[in-house]
């Protein structure tokens, strides 16, 4: 049976990242296939955190709080890049390779961080029941995004702007 708890749901959503990742700097892959895969998986992920997960680990005295406010702020970073990336029309250029690039070094920066700080304390601080009942919540949430296809240029644009106000 999958897993319920949310420290490996999130877990396992930054390996899938990653995996898109090696096939989107494949020059013979179908990168834009990937890049439009990752796209949704990155804005659903986040989002869910944001929506679930973050305010539910504020509670926690043992979760510091600026890691919270910190990991939101990298989820801004990571959608501004992956909005740069969506831009590139040609998936063969240059330009979409420095883009991928900047993309890589903000979420895979980002997943680093939020493993060693915030799902670690998660895992040493939440109960495993309550982890189970986030790990549902995320789950939901995420999967509501993904049906919403939050990942779409348009989408990704307009949040970032509304990041930006």
């Amino acid at each position: 049976m999958p897993s319920t708890d949310v420290v490996e749901l999130i877990l396992q959503d930054h390996r899938r990242m990653e995996d898109l990742f090696r096939t989107m700097r494949n020059a013979e892959a179908d990168r834009a296939a990937a890049l439009g895969e990752f796209a949704q998986l990155l804005i659903a992920h986040a989002s869910a955190e944001e929506d679930e997960v973050y305010p539910a680990l504020r509670r926690y005295k043992n979760v510091e709080g600026d890691d919270v406010d910190h990991s939101v702020h990298e989820h801004h970073e990571a959608n501004e890049a992956l909005l740069a990336l969506l831009e590139v029309e040609d998936t063969g250029s240059e330009e979409w390779d420095e883009k991928l690039e900047d993309l890589v070094t903000a979420v895979n920066h980002h997943a680093d961080e939020e493993e060693r700080t915030l799902l670690n304390d998660a895992r040493e601080n939440v109960a495993d029941d309550r982890r189970a009942q986030l790990g549902e919540a995320f789950r939901a949430a995420r999967a509501k995004y993904l049906e919403d296809r939050c990942g779409d240029v348009e989408k990704v644009r307009a949040l970032v702007a509304s990041a930006g106000e």
